[in-house]
């Protein structure tokens, strides 16, 4: 059943429900119900001892009902109750990747990659607040008017934002981002968000432990492709991750993820991105992975690059993979520590190797916009040498985002790492030799 046809008839059971709303029977599930039983139960157990509690109820007092708007009156009664009410539907579809609830009334998803409103709504601003405080309860956090704003995840791994009156001025907004299931390099291949031999390239160059910067705007699908990245780290290593909310799936079995956290109510135990970016350099790690960094914990990182921890990843928000490589030069200089600027841009040119520059087109696809290479060194000004660019063409009269993959010719620095750390380049980048000729050593993609 189509998610419009679900919802819709979703509302036709809240009209026909006469003898009173959603929350009505809800409250007579609760009296009917043994509370402390219920703990006992798993999450599975629960929905079906509720359904069969609401179904009896509804037996003995309910209106008269098909068994399908009986049957869907049961779910909404049991997910009000149970789960995040009217969310439920759109967190059940897959397709849906974000939910955007704009005050009671608006409520906003993304579906492959295009932004729609649907027709769903909360009753209420109450039964909204019910809702996001079930969410952050669930992660030991609170939101109230001196608390209006907070960062949770719900235990399925969905990042959420909340952000309430009175720094919100039409009642409490909820931002509900979800991650799909981890993409490998090939299947993001055949969906056109890279090529085959950029595949290939950005596989050598994992494996031969080059550090690389993933860069893009926001829902560009950072997360997504940095996991895919991942999946090319040899599964004998030693994996740290760290995150704001722990998004990322990492497949290998030797990882150790590690999350901040926020203040408490008192304002104190905060643990910092940079707090676990210097523990974790304790922890003998082979591979340093962070969601993203946006403040000095850059300056700690760029120092784990530079002694020993080559083949880390990293997320950075910027427009382009130029903005990038500055970006991370302003981030650094965020850190207490005063260094000079030129201190700071030897640390860049020296730790990291490669930027992978994400787009978002005008359609909602995501795509590999450019693979830079740093080739400046020391204090040099920065300068990226782009081995892959991704030429755009006009929209198609379908409104389609449409282009090429362009490859140019590798640093020899560059290849002959990728070459002595038994790796491959294919054929289509070639390598450029001293003299500024172009020559071919490689496999075809």
């Amino acid at each position: 059943m189509g998610l419009k046809n679900r919802l819709a008839e979703d509302r036709q059971v809240e009209v026909q429900a006469d003898r009173g709303s959603i929350a009505h029977w809800r409250q007579r599930l609760l009296d009917e119900i043994n509370l402390d039983d219920l703990a006992l139960l798993s999450l599975t157990q629960r929905r079906i001892r509720l359904e069969k509690v609401v179904g009896h109820i509804l037996s003995r007092e309910g209106p008269v009902l098909s068994d399908k708007e009986r049957g869907n009156l049961i779910r909404r009664v049991v997910d009000e109750a149970l789960g995040l009410g009217v969310l439920e539907p759109l967190l059940a579809d897959e397709n849906v990747t974000e939910i955007m609830v704009n005050g009671p009334d608006d409520v906003f998803i993304e579906r492959r990659g295009r932004v729609q409103r649907i027709e769903t709504t909360f009753a209420n601003e109450e039964q909204l607040m019910q809702t996001i405080d079930r969410i952050v309860s669930q992660v030991n956090r609170r939101v109230d008017e001196s608390s209006p704003m907070v960062d949770a995840r719900l235990p399925t791994g969905e990042r959420v934002n909340v952000i309430i009156p009175p720094l919100s001025l039409q009642g409490p907004i909820l931002t509900i981002r979800r991650f799909p299931k981890p993409f490998s390099i090939e299947k993001l291949v055949s969906m056109g968000s890279l090529d085959t031999a950029t595949g290939i390239l950005l596989a050598s160059l994992v494996r031969a432990r080059f550090n690389c910067i993933v860069a893009g705007g926001t829902g560009t699908g950072k997360t997504t492709f940095l996991n895919a990245l991942s999946a090319f780290v040899p599964g004998y290593e030693r994996i740290v991750t760290i995150e704001d909310s722990a998004e990322l799936q990492l497949q290998q079995e030797h990882v150790i993820r590690l999350e901040s956290r926020p203040p408490n109510i008192e304002g104190a135990g905060a643990i910092t991105i940079r707090d676990l970016v210097r523990n974790s350099l304790r922890m003998r790690p082979d591979r340093i992975i962070v969601g993203e960094v946006r403040g000095g914990e850059t300056l700690d990182m760029l120092q784990a690059m530079n002694t020993g921890h080559d083949g880390s990843l990293v997320t950075v928000h910027a427009n382009s993979a130029d903005d990038a490589i500055y970006r991370l030069q302003t981030l650094a200089s965020m850190s207490e520590v005063k260094i000079p600027f030129e201190a700071i841009r030897d640390q860049i040119n020296n730790a990291v190797d490669v930027i992978v520059h994400l787009d978002r087109a005008a359609d909602g696809v995501r795509r590999v916009g450019e693979v830079a290479v740093v080739a400046s060194t020391r204090r040099e000004e920065f300068r990226l040498q782009s081995v892959m660019d991704f030429k755009s063409s006009p929209l198609t009269a379908e409104r389609k985002s449409a282009g090429t993959f362009v490859h140019n010719p590798l640093p020899r620095h560059v290849a002959e790492r990728i070459f002595n750390a038994g790796e491959t380049v294919p054929s289509v980048f070639g390598v450029i030799d001293d003299d500024d000729t172009t020559f071919v050593r490689g496999v075809d993609a």
